[in-house]
C-alpha cells in the first residue's frame, strides 16, 4: 500500500470516528460584533522558534475578519500549562490556547477544555478536517472526541554541517544513519576541526521529553507499561539507550550544552550536528544563509533497529464557555490550521505541514519545498510516527522532570545509567495514580 493510500484510508476511519453527531449546544454561525479572545500561545514566546510568523498570521486573520481582536499571550512550551492553570484559578479562563500534546489529558480533566463535537456542527466540523493528516488529528481524540486540533507539529532531525563534515573528511552526502555513525562522525569533526561534534535538545529545562522518548523508543524501549499503571523508562532497553548517550558524551562526541546555546552554536557554524526539532529549521537557516552548507537528516536508529520518531509539537484547545467567543476562538483554529497558515508555518518555522496536500502544490509550498530540501526528513518521518506519550494523573509534570533528571544524571553526572534510572522510576512510581 502506497503512502497516498494509507493516508486515504486512515482518513476515513478518522473522519467516521472524529464527526459523529455529538453538537450539544448552538454557537453562532458567524461573529457579527466586536469581540476579544485571549490567544494562549509559546512560539509568540521565542524569538527564535515562530514568534514573527505567529504574529503575523494573527494580523492577517483579523484583517479578515474585522470583528474579531486577537490579544496574543505567549508563554514557553515548558510553562504554558501552568500559566493557565493559573489564570483559570483566578478566573483569567483564556479563550483558545496553544496546547503541548503531552499536557492534552490534563487539560481536559482538570481545565475544562471543550470538545469541538459539542460546539460545531458536525459538517463544518467535517469540512474543516478533510485533507488534515490523520496521524495529527488522532492525537487530539480523547474518549471519542476532539479536545485538541492539531496545530504545529515536528519530528526529530539530525541537521548537520556539510562544510564542517568536509573539513572532516565525511561525505555530506552520506550523513550517519545509526548512532555509531553519529559516534564516529561526531569525533571526527571534534579532531579535525574547531568545532563541537553534536549536541542535542533532549535534556534541559524547556525540553521536556519528547526527544528522550524517541531516542529509547528506537532502541524498543518505553517509558510506560501498555496499561498505564507501572513506569517502564528503567527497562533494560531504556537503560541501554540511556548508556548509549552516556558513552556519547564520555567519548568527547556529545557536548553538553543549553538548548539555547546549543541553537545558537548550530546557527554559526560551530557544531556540526544537532539532533533537534524541526521546528528551530527557520532559525538555523536564518544563520546558516551565505555562510555555511547546511543540511538535514532522519533521526538515527540503533544499529539494525528501525527508527521510531514520535511528534513533538501541540494543538488548538477551546477553554472558553461563551459562545460568541467559542465561534470567534473556533475561526482562528480554522484559520491557523488552514492551507495558507501550513505554508507560513512550514516555510517561516520549520513545522510539518499537516495538510500534506500543500507540499506539491505550486500555490503553496511546491516552490518552496524545491528550493528547501532540508523539509524533506521531515515529511518522511510523518508516515512512521508514533505518539508522544504523556504520563497519567496530576503529578504527570514532575513524573516527567524525575525522569528526565534521573537521565540527565546517567548520561552527564557520572551515575552509572542502570541506577540512575532505577531511582528515577522508584521515586516516580509513587507519583503515579493508585
Amino acid at each position: 500500500m502506497n503512502r497516498k493510500t494509507f493516508l486515504a484510508g486512515a482518513t476515513a476511519l478518522v473522519m467516521a470516528g472524529l464527526c459523529a453527531p455529538a453538537f450539544t449546544q448552538s454557537i453562532p454561525a458567524t461573529v457579527d460584533q466586536p469581540v476579544t479572545i485571549s490567544y494562549y500561545n509559546y512560539n509568540l514566546a521565542s524569538a527564535g522558534n515562530g514568534a514573527e510568523a505567529t504574529k503575523k498570521m494573527i494580523a492577517d486573520f483579523e484583517k479578515a475578519n474585522p470583528n474579531i481582536k486577537v490579544e496574543g499571550v505567549g508563554a514557553s512550551s515548558a510553562d504554558i500549562t501552568s500559566r493557565i492553570q493559573a489564570d483559570v484559578a483566578a478566573g483569567r479562563i483564556p479563550d483558545v490556547v496553544q496546547m503541548v500534546f503531552s499536557d492534552l489529558n490534563f487539560t481536559v480533566d482538570n481545565l475544562g477544555a471543550v470538545a469541538l463535537e459539542d460546539i460545531v456542527p458536525a459538517d463544518e466540523l467535517k469540512k474543516h478536517f478533510e485533507g488534515i493528516t490523520p496521524n495529527g488529528l488522532q492525537l487530539g481524540v480523547i474518549n471519542g472526541k476532539t479536545y485538541g486540533l492539531a496545530y504545529t507539529f515536528s519530528t526529530p532531525v539530525l541537521f548537520y554541517n556539510a562544510d564542517l563534515f568536509r573539513q572532516a573528511g565525511l561525505d555530506p552526502e552520506n550523513p550517519p544513519k545509526t548512532w555509531a555513525e553519529v559516534k564516529a562522525a561526531a569525533l571526527a569533526i571534534v579532531d579535525k576541526t574547531d568545532a563541537e561534534g553534536i549536541a542535542t535538545g533532549i535534556f534541559g529545562p524547556s525540553a521536556g521529553d519528547w526527544l528522550f522518548q524517541g531516542v529509547l523508543r528506537s532502541n524498543n524501549g518505553g517509558i510506560i507499561s501498555a496499561d498505564r499503571k507501572q513506569l517502564a523508562f528503567a527497562d533494560p532497553a531504556s537503560v541501554e539507550a540511556v548508556a548509549m548517550l552516556r558513552d556519547l558524551y564520555d567519548s568527547g562526541a556529545y557536548t553538553n550544552v543549553e538548548i539555547q546555546a546549543a541553537m545558537e552554536g548550530m546557527a554559526s557554524g560551530k557544531i556540526g550536528m544537532y539532533l533537534q526539532t524541526s521546528a528551530i529549521q527557520g532559525f538555523l537557516v536564518k544563520g546558516a544563509e551565505g555562510k555555511f552548507d547546511l543540511r538535514a537528516s532522519t533521526m538515527p536508529r540503533f544499529g539494525d533497529k528501525p527508527q521510531r520518531p514520535n511528534n513533538s509539537g501541540s494543538a488548538l484547545v477551546i477553554l472558553s464557555k461563551d459562545p460568541v467567543k467559542q465561534r470567534a476562538a473556533w475561526e482562528l483554529m480554522k484559520a491557523m490550521t488552514s492551507k495558507e497558515a501550513y505554508t507560513v508555518i512550514t516555510s517561516q518555522i520549520g513545522y510539518l505541514p499537516l495538510r500534506t496536500d500543500i507540499v506539491d502544490d505550486p500555490n503553496y509550498l511546491g516552490e518552496w519545498v524545491k528550493k528547501h530540501p532540508l523539509i524533506k526528513p521531515n515529511l518522511e518521518q510523518l508516515a512512521i510516527l508514533e505518539r508522544w506519550e504523556s504520563f497519567p494523573g496530576p503529578n504527570y509534570r514532575q513524573i516527567q522532570k524525575t525522569m528526565m533528571e534521573g537521565a540527565e544524571l546517567a548520561v552527564f553526572g557520572g551515575v552509572d545509567p542502570a541506577e540512575a534510572m532505577q531511582a528515577a522510576q522508584d521515586n516516580a512510581q509513587a507519583l503515579m495514580p493508585k
